[in-house]
């Protein structure tokens, strides 16, 4: 059987780390990978392959840094001229970016059933692009692979399986089987090691790169100017997305202590030695929890509700006093134990056996 992988962002290459070391363990498997290039940057893609040990893709087809609507065309061109070539069983895709949406498309309309890891995630607010697209590809695919239970009552909720005949398993998180193989091996970078060492693990750990936050100046300006405070007394590091440094002047940035975006190993010691996290990104969410740090989320929604339920995150959404306030949480909530919301880090080993048993 072979199977044509499509990634095009870091949470992608995380995700795709730990299935494709299954199926290229797995006899009778082959795997074609393609790079859309969506994250194109060195710091946000080719670090992670090295690190993670990901083979380099079979194609490359450097799309990114355009529009929604034209990097999401010309990638479903390119992504059909290779499954034309390829003539793949199933097309495999992650998560809820442009790149997973043109694969979709681009596998549906040429009759090639498509699995969606991490189906069935909802923050009910389709004026995110990510929501968007992960309907869509929910709708399309055959087989809705879930990170949680709440994931796949979202999808019987809609109804998809009365409509489409999909499949749906709840097969755990993907990113919960990289956080434990990896976090046994990672080694940071220096600098990384350095700027820990000089911080004593008096740090929390800062990303923002959502569309609605840095879209709107006055929701960017609010972040930083929150964030900016809080590092009056504890110190905050943000890695930068390509997006956040485009918007950066000089006064957002008076306290907060900016640094490269950075690879898989850096992030997991990041996160391992901060004493929480403030962040729009979902994917870090889920690995606050994974490492024992609670996290403020700077939206108003998450995909993620469990950790909400669980005392573990905190919505704070892109306002200045609810930041500050949100800060509270951190100082306050200590992580334990780790329950298994997102399964016993098998997720990967079970996305191949659903895929292969009903081939």
């Amino acid at each position: 059987m072979k199977i044509v992988t499509v990634v095009g962002a870091r949470p992608q290459f995380v995700k795709a780390a730990t299935v494709s070391r299954v199926i290229r363990s797995t006899e009778g498997l082959t795997e074609i990978l393609v790079h859309t290039g969506q994250h194109y940057d060195a710091n946000m893609s080719q670090v992670f392959f090295t690190q993670m040990q990901i083979p380099q893709p079979n194609y490359h087809l450097g799309i990114g840094g355009s529009s929604h609507g034209a990097m999401t065309g010309r990638m479903l061109e390119k992504i059909e001229e290779v499954i034309i070539k390829e003539k793949p069983d199933v097309l495999l895709v992650y998560g809820d970016t442009n790149s997973t949406l043109a694969g979709a498309l681009a596998g549906v309309k040429v009759h090639i059933p498509v699995a969606h890891v991490e189906a069935g995630l909802r923050s009910f607010n389709m004026n995110m692009p990510e929501e968007v697209n992960r309907v869509l590809t929910d709708q399309i695919s055959k087989w809705l692979l879930c990170p949680t239970e709440t994931a796949v009552k979202n999808l019987q909720n809609e109804g998809i399986v009365a409509r489409t005949q999909a499949l749906i398993s709840n097969v755990g998180d993907v990113m919960y089987d990289a956080a434990l193989f990896y976090s046994e091996i990672a080694k940071p970078t220096d600098a990384i090691s350095s700027l820990i060492q000089q911080l004593s693990g008096n740090f929390y750990l800062a990303t923002v790169h959502r569309a609605e936050n840095t879209d709107d100046s006055v929701h960017f300006s609010n972040i930083m100017d929150a964030l900016n405070t809080i590092s009056e007394t504890t110190a905050v590091v943000l890695p930068l997305h390509p997006r956040t440094r485009k918007l950066l002047r000089i006064d957002y940035c008076s306290q907060v202590r900016l640094i490269e975006p950075v690879g898989y190993f850096d992030m997991i010691t990041l996160l391992s030695n901060c004493k929480g996290v403030f962040t729009d990104s979902g994917g870090l969410q889920k690995e606050s929890f994974f490492f024992k740090k609670p996290c403020v989320t700077l939206r108003n929604e998450t995909e993620w509700y469990e950790l909400i339920a669980g005392g573990y995150n905190i919505l704070a959404g892109n306002q200045v006093d609810k930041i500050l306030a949100a800060e509270t949480f951190i100082q306050k909530t200590i992580i334990n134990e780790v329950p298994p919301l997102y399964g016993e880090g098998n997720a990967a080993e079970k996305i191949v056996e659903v895929i292969n048993k009903m081939m």
